[in-house]
């Protein structure tokens, strides 16, 4: 959603970029003609920073992202081990009996079917994220449990009287 979200604003700003450069062109033209080349010369640097500006908008929204996901997807299929339980792109769900150079081969059903697929076609190691899942939740637990303690803590010291006499009742 959110990668959505920011193709859509490299696109409109892309966009932008484009028009601001293209409605400097016939502005340059006229005046190169009729002044000299001082004025026709910054509309071409201008032109030229709209260009710059519109490949690093471009880089920065677009092609970035694509090549650190591209790293990411690198790596898992580089860490494959046996007995992970992995979902391809063509969606067979499988368990990784053998790893080799290049080559991984999968049990897919309980009648133990195998298939020897290339590791570029392996979409998602499940059990690299549930582990990442369980490591995260896990963080979250004890986060919360220390904060739990600290609060509990700040609540024993502010129910203890300041002189560290007990209060006698009537």
């Amino acid at each position: 959603m959110m990668r959505k979200r920011l193709a859509k604003a490299g696109l409109y700003a892309s966009i932008a970029a484009l028009m601001g450069a293209w409605s400097m062109l016939p502005v340059s033209a006229s005046e190169g003609t009729t002044s000299g080349t001082a004025s026709g010369g910054m509309s071409t640097v201008g032109y030229l920073i709209f260009m710059v500006l519109l490949f690093a908008v471009m880089y920065f929204i677009l092609i970035r992202p694509q090549k650190k996901k591209d790293k990411e997807a690198k790596a898992m299929q580089n860490s494959l081990q046996v007995g992970d339980e992995i979902v391809t792109i063509g969606g067979i769900v499988g368990m990784v009996v053998q790893v080799q150079e290049d080559t991984v081969v999968v049990e897919t059903t309980g009648n133990r079917n195998k298939i020897r697929l290339k590791t570029w076609a392996i979409q998602e190691n499940v059990t690299m994220s549930e582990n990442a899942k369980r490591e995260q939740e896990a963080k979250l637990a004890a986060a919360k449990a220390r904060k739990e303690g600290k609060k509990q803590d700040k609540a024993d010291v502010t129910d203890k009287p300041e002189d560290g006499k007990e209060m006698l009742k009537d």
